[in-house]
């Protein structure tokens, strides 16, 4: 991994220490995951979230519980924990796949195996993000030459950058490109309700990087692609099926809505890891994750002494629905 920020990293003891991203952005906080279940419990708890780090952090919980126990079926028992820690972001399962199958076609030490294939696939994501990178930064450029403009402003909806796919992430990775190559780019960023990860990630990630952008309410994407302020649309997703329908962070589908009824180029970038060639129908058949209603009754912030809190925002016994993706057909 090469990006001059990580949404994880390797211990000197050779455990894996993660950026809490639930505490962000008020509080910069880590923590080591030592075991197979200290990895299951970061990805369920989303301290770390994004389908690409969701993949290799599972693959990396593989390689814990070797590391636990020399044990192939100890390994595999935990391995399928793993797998279903979450249901819809693909990348976990597909990490767990490849874990699994190197593992039992090997004679090596297992640890070493373990240790190796999880890196590997980490060092492939970082290679598919720079691919992405370039493509869509290219793709940038052409928008750009067509409409005789010398900037871009990008519409984008919760968080896809290195947060969430080591180095550049997906969708952030043409951002942080054109800002490589000097282009003056400017980000809209979407709250992205309930969680706030385009407010407190994608924004966080931004700033860090010196790439002007401007958090809005997830409502007024449209409004702005009406009145020409947008250029293009880009987002990542959690799972493509066979026929090309995306499942994404919930919102996703209103966004491409807007972007087709207004002539705006909608882009979805995604990694190997993302495709699920299994299931042929996303609508119908892409599992989707249902969460705490919490998340949707409070949020957090920090309040007026500047410590963080979190307050409910609605009565607290209303009855809500937090559907975490959504499905955008393909055209």
């Amino acid at each position: 991994m090469n990006g001059q920020y990580k949404a994880f990293w390797m211990t000197s003891e050779g455990f894996i220490e993660i950026l809490d991203q639930t505490k962000l952005p008020f509080v910069e906080d880590t923590v080591i995951l030592r075991t197979a279940d200290d990895a299951i419990a970061a990805i369920k708890d989303m301290l770390v979230r994004g389908a690409g780090v969701i993949g290799n952090i599972a693959a990396l919980g593989v390689y814990l519980a070797a590391k636990e126990h020399k044990d192939l079926k100890y390994i595999v028992s935990k391995a399928n924990d793993i797998r279903e820690s979450r249901p819809t972001a693909v990348n976990l399962m597909w990490a767990v796949d490849i874990m699994l199958k190197a593992l039992a076609s090997s004679r090596d030490d297992l640890v070493e195996v373990a240790y190796a294939t999880a890196i590997q696939l980490c060092d492939d994501d970082c290679d598919r993000s720079i691919k992405i990178a370039n493509y869509g930064c290219d793709v940038f450029e052409n928008i750009m030459k067509e409409k005789g403009k010398t900037s871009i402003n990008v519409l984008t909806h919760c968080n896809a950058g290195w947060l969430g796919i080591v180095d550049d992430g997906s969708a952030l990775a043409p951002i942080y490109e054109a800002k490589r190559r000097g282009i003056d780019v400017h980000v809209y960023v979407d709250e992205t309700r309930p969680r706030n990860q385009g407010a407190n990630l994608t924004s966080w990630e931004l700033e860090k990087s010196g790439i002007e952008h401007t958090i809005i309410p997830d409502n007024t994407g449209g409004y702005l692609m009406q009145q020409g302020f947008v250029d293009v649309c880009i987002v990542g997703a959690d799972r493509v099926s066979a026929n090309g329908d995306v499942a994404n962070k919930i919102g996703t589908y209103l966004k491409a809505l807007a972007a087709h009824d207004n002539n705006i180029p909608f882009y979805v970038a995604i990694p190997e890891g993302t495709l699920d060639f299994e299931i042929q129908n996303g609508v119908k058949d892409i599992p989707i994750e249902t969460r705490c209603g919490n998340e949707i009754k409070y949020i957090k912030g920090l309040n007026k002494e500047g410590k963080v809190e979190e307050i409910l925002i609605m009565p607290k016994h209303a009855n809500v629905i937090n559907y975490g993706f959504d499905i955008t057909e393909v055209a």
